[in-house]
């Protein structure tokens, strides 16, 4: 049998599978609405989508995943509860690395549930991991809502915790703007001459662009704001380095941030659902034991999760991408919902990754 077609055959399994646990099929077209992607990611998602354009329907993306069109359905139309299954093609533009699939197979399920989120949680995680058994993977999770609780809670301005809730997922620009907000790093030589002078603009010459002289003048204001404010603390930011350094198992990782909690008690809402779904992991027989936790994981490619996060990676193949990945993200329900949202959290699968390790065991 062809490869594709045993890729294929593979998504049917895993997609039958999720149905016989209460899921119910669902399809989303192919071609995407490129505005509400752009609206949820800005521009930057341009460098990973395929773009194009209709003349009726404007700007379209080639389906980058299924959770945007599945969460806009399920708002639009969905019960509550419910749970989805789909399989499909998505499309991921790979300009540093020619031997990453630029289109492929993908297969996911996903819960909408407001009883329980952390037995939702140990919900997805199990069932994917049940279908993984005998591939020798490693697990990873992690909480991106430790982190926007820390940030959330620190004591600075609204403007500077908006800016680093924006780059959660750039590490370096995170860390660019704590350096910058706590002192750590001097204002660039350019910016403190333009706050100095009595009039930016009076050698500005003509001005040309989108934005007029009142925005420009607004954003100079908001600069010169900004340098006043305080600095964030040095307890502060020696406990945010704590937390983002976390990494151990489950309970380690858990016992490790409440010490956290004393200089950061922001954060202790975040790691009670953190404790919650780890007895709810648990109590479906995970060994939580050994299940490994950071802090800092996900802060790369998952631009939607708002709290637990997890993946499943081929320990001995690093050149492979990972086999499954998932994680909630109530925030989009939110964003998507027109007033209204739910607690979501779901999963996707690679087949194809997972018909290579096969191949390659045999």
């Amino acid at each position: 049998m062809p490869r594709r077609a045993r890729i294929l055959a593979r998504a049917a399994q895993l997609r039958a599978y999720f149905e016989e646990v209460g899921a119910r099929p669902v399809e989303t077209p192919v071609l995407q609405p490129a505005e509400t992607l752009l609206d949820l990611y800005g521009e930057d998602i341009r460098g990973r989508a395929y773009m194009t354009s209709d003349a009726l329907r404007g700007e379209l993306m080639l389906r980058p995943d299924f959770t945007v069109p599945v969460v806009q359905m399920h708002m639009a139309h969905g019960a509550d509860p419910a749970r989805y299954t789909y399989s499909g093609e998505v499309f991921r533009r790979q300009e540093h690395d020619p031997d990453r699939d630029n289109e492929y197979i993908q297969v996911g399920y996903e819960v909408f549930d407001r009883t329980d989120p952390a037995a939702a949680d140990a919900e997805v995680f199990t069932l994917i991991a049940g279908t993984l058994s005998g591939l020798h993977l490693r697990a990873s999770t992690g909480d991106i809502g430790i982190l926007m609780a820390a940030v959330a809670g620190l004591e600075t301005t609204e403007a500077r915790k908006s800016a680093l809730m924006r780059h959660i997922w750039r590490p370096r620009r995170f860390r660019a703007l704590l350096d910058r907000y706590s002192g750590r790093a001097p204002m660039p030589a350019t910016r403190t001459a333009l706050l100095a002078a009595a009039d930016p603009m009076a050698e500005a010459g003509p001005q040309i662009g989108l934005r007029s002289r009142a925005d420009i003048e607004a954003r100079i204001e908001a600069l010169r704001f900004d340098v006043a404010a305080p600095k964030i603390s040095e307890r502060e930011m020696t406990a945010l380095e704590i937390l983002l350094a976390v990494r151990e198992t489950l309970p380690f990782a858990l016992e490790r941030l409440r010490d956290v909690a004393v200089d950061l008690p922001q954060i202790t809402p975040a790691l009670d659902r953190l404790e919650a779904r780890i007895g709810a992991l648990a109590a479906r027989g995970v060994e939580v034991e050994t299940l490994e936790f950071e802090a800092s994981y996900g802060r790369t490619s998952m631009e939607y999760y708002d709290g637990f996060v997890f993946g499943f990676y081929a320990a001995t193949r690093a050149d492979l991408p990972p086999v499954a990945t998932g994680g909630r993200y109530d925030a989009l329900t939110r964003a998507l919902g027109d007033g209204t949202e739910i607690p979501a959290v779901g999963g996707v699968l690679r087949p194809g990754v997972m018909l290579t390790l096969e191949e390659a065991a045999r």
